[in-house]
């Protein structure tokens, strides 16, 4: 049994997400952590609800977090997935509601409780992880492992030319996660491997409609906003699907083909912010990430198809 913590700036890619975690035979999703990002923190949050209920697992906790960056007002990618983060799809709202405890201490509090037993995966800034760090400069090490969607290896950006967007939105708090970070306790998974492993191109689009589940239509309608996007902006042959990529692999580490680790630090400032600084030279610092570089695109493939078979709630 895998047991997560899921921490999201719900939009359409962490929607789906969220699917293939709740479809997933064998993983339970202990709660959901939202955070400003894609879209502000209670659009995230009433996302986050909304798909839980969509999945079958509307009884998991939903704690709302941070509503801005630790110190820069917040950005939105409202002009890639939708004012409402889901492509403006007629969706009906959830009929659940937050928790009353902040994600930030519930973060503190399942690592202190359970964190040996569980996997954190984070699909969005780290604005509430480096807040919690603050308080426990430990805390990366009480979770089983922590998988992060975060930056591009490669220096080649979505949201600037050099930058990714979770790390761009908040790079101070992306930059107090690496500085604790180790190869043992964090790995991310960034946009270039998105890029390369998780394009959803025609035909694949018509491969996920085929199944004609709610879940499958769910998936697909949700992020119609964002093939646009990745067309006409990034380039590529349909969107990608960053947030499930780096949950598939926190499902099913196996996937990975190829990682590595390195030193690495985040840009702050100027035309670089968001920037990861990838430190390969023989004199540099001992690694402080594991950074997964390519994933096996078929099995990515199978594992979201699997789980968008099921029916909807």
């Amino acid at each position: 049994m895998t047991r997560l913590v899921v921490d999201t700036d719900t939009a359409s890619d962490d929607a789906v997400a969220l699917l293939l975690a709740a479809r997933t035979p064998g993983v339970t999703i202990e709660a959901i952590t939202t955070v400003a990002g894609n879209v502000p923190l209670p659009q995230a949050t009433r996302n986050a609800l909304l798909t839980l209920e969509i999945a079958g697992a509307a009884e998991v906790p939903v704690h709302a977090g941070c509503e801005r960056p630790l110190l820069r007002s917040p950005q939105t990618a409202q002009h890639v997935h939708g004012d409402d983060g889901m492509s403006d799809a007629p969706l009906p709202e959830p009929t659940g509601a937050a928790r009353s405890e902040h994600a930030v201490d519930a973060l503190l509090r399942l690592a202190c409780d359970h964190g040996a037993d569980l996997t954190l995966v984070t699909l969005g800034p780290l604005t509430n992880l480096a807040a919690a760090l603050l308080r426990d400069r430990n805390l990366l090490g009480r979770f089983r492992h922590t998988y992060c969607m975060a930056g591009a290896a490669d220096a080649r950006g979505n949201i600037t030319a050099t930058a990714e967007f979770n790390v761009w939105a908040d790079p101070e708090a992306a930059a107090i996660v690496c500085d604790a970070a180790t190869p043992d306790t964090v790995t991310w998974i960034g946009w270039d491997a998105s890029r390369r492993d998780a394009v959803m191109t025609p035909e694949r689009q018509r491969r996920l409609r085929a199944l004609g589940t709610p879940l499958a239509l769910f998936a697909d309608r949700i992020n119609r906003a964002v093939d646009t996007f990745a067309t006409t902006v990034t380039g590529l042959d349909g969107y990608d699907l960053p947030d499930p990529l780096a949950m598939a692999v926190a499902l099913e580490p196996g996937l990975i083909q190829q990682a590595e680790e390195a030193r690495v630090h985040v840009a702050t400032g100027g035309e670089a912010r968001g920037q990861l600084l990838v430190d390969r030279r023989g004199t540099a610092a001992p690694p402080n990430l594991r950074l997964v570089r390519r994933v096996d695109t078929e099995g990515f493939q199978r594992m979201l198809l699997n789980a968008c078979r099921g029916e909807a709630a």
